[in-house]
């Protein structure tokens, strides 16, 4: 009989990158041998705290992976149930996803619930211990989660230092996994001209849900200086081709705050004809046309402990700009898969250009090379090592 493994977390219906990321791991366990459900949300958020357009996807639901929608995160007789069959079940393993803190209470009490059955181990991965936006309630509801759970996997250092500020147990850090769910890599020009793009035109790309942390602003004000000639790079003392091509800017994602500020700052930078804008939810369907179109991938970010869009631009071999913040210049090692740059707009627009004077094809050997660490059984291994205690403390 195989063993169970439960992963509890987004998932279809639900959409975004952790959804994406549960279903890739979801099949990872099946290939791996194991019996794999994942339990996700009826209600994730209530609908006047969700700072986006929708929570649900588009896209049909995966045929190949068993998905039960049935928590409720503010239902606490919800929670009772779902503990109480999970806890018959007694999978070998909950796989437990926590990026909130207020999610802490509801999976906090379902866990409690499960580990009376004193079998199943419970494994979490931390993508956010301490979270970019605090909140009132984020430690208590933090350390009632963590009592529940015999280990964790991190994919960052900045986490896992975060995470030893409420706990020892035991825990592991890796790198995030490809996202290789989406397809494969396009021809350029053809991914253009799905976008209505002109083939010509230079695009650099920044992806993914908007929010302060994410730096998007400061990418606006490089765009600003790099329209108005202000700034140069100097290599061995020679300045670039003042020839140098203004690339596009593809904005691609859709706003979780207030977008006025936004726009009103790109109406006074008046840099709107070096933007391509598409603030709409990008479906997992056309994800491989925004990457294949882009030439580099741009991480503007004011903070940060890992990124989604790391991996991705990975598996679409596109080299990145990443800021010199939290857990970012590890993941992308500096004039090999791309450039670290400081926080602010002169050196992002000092680096856009190293960027294009080095071309892709300095970047990609080490690309592919690099990208070899991604690996989906890495993870797996990982929790089921650690469901084992056969790491210590």
């Amino acid at each position: 009989m195989k063993e169970k493994v439960i992963i509890i977390g987004p998932a279809h219906p639900l959409r975004g990158g952790l959804a994406s990321f549960d279903e890739r791991l979801a099949r990872q366990f099946q290939q791996d041998g194991f019996d794999t459900t994942i339990y996700t949300f009826s209600l994730q958020y209530p609908e006047f705290l969700f700072p986006g357009t929708t929570q649900y996807s588009s896209e049909p639901k995966p045929t190949d992976i068993n998905i039960k929608v049935c928590i409720n995160s503010v239902n606490p007789f919800n929670w009772l149930q779902a503990g109480n069959e999970l806890r018959k079940l007694k999978p070998a393993i909950i796989v437990v996803r926590y990026w909130l803190p207020l999610m802490g209470p509801c999976l906090g009490t379902i866990l409690r619930i499960v580990k009376k059955n004193k079998t199943t181990k419970v494994i979490a991965i931390t993508d956010n211990v301490i979270p970019h936006e605090k909140r009132f309630g984020d430690k208590p509801f933090t350390k009632y989660f963590l009592k529940t759970v015999d280990a964790c996997v991190t994919m960052s250092e900045k986490v896992l230092k975060d995470l030893r500020t409420f706990t020892q147990k035991p825990a592991k850090q890796i790198v995030h996994p490809l996202y290789d769910n989406f397809g494969e890599a396009i021809d350029k020009k053809e991914a253009k001209k799905h976008l209505g793009i002109h083939e010509d035109e230079k695009i650099i790309l920044f992806f993914g849900f908007i929010r302060k942390y994410k730096g998007l602003d400061i990418l606006l004000e490089a765009m600003n200086l790099l329209a108005n000639g202000q700034s140069s790079i100097v290599n061995e003392n020679q300045k670039i081709n003042s020839q140098f091509q203004i690339p596009k800017l593809l904005i691609a994602g859709e706003f979780y705050e207030d977008r006025k500020p936004y726009d009103d700052l790109i109406e006074n930078l008046s840099i709107k004809n070096n933007l391509i804008v598409r603030t709409d939810f990008i479906a997992d369907s056309e994800v491989k046309y925004y990457l294949s179109a882009a030439d580099f991938v741009i991480q503007p970010y004011r903070n940060a402990t890992q990124s989604g869009v790391t991996p991705l631009a990975y598996h679409f071999e596109k080299p990145m700009l990443v800021t010199n913040v939290g857990g970012l210049p590890s993941l992308v090692p500096d004039r090999k898969v791309g450039l670290i740059a400081e926080p602010n707009a002169p050196s992002i627009a000092e680096k856009i250009q190293e960027l294009y004077q080095l071309g892709e094809d300095f970047f990609l050997p080490h690309l592919r090379e690099e990208k070899k660490k991604y690996s989906w059984k890495v993870l797996t291994d990982t929790i089921v090592e650690l469901s084992k205690n056969d790491i210590q403390k």
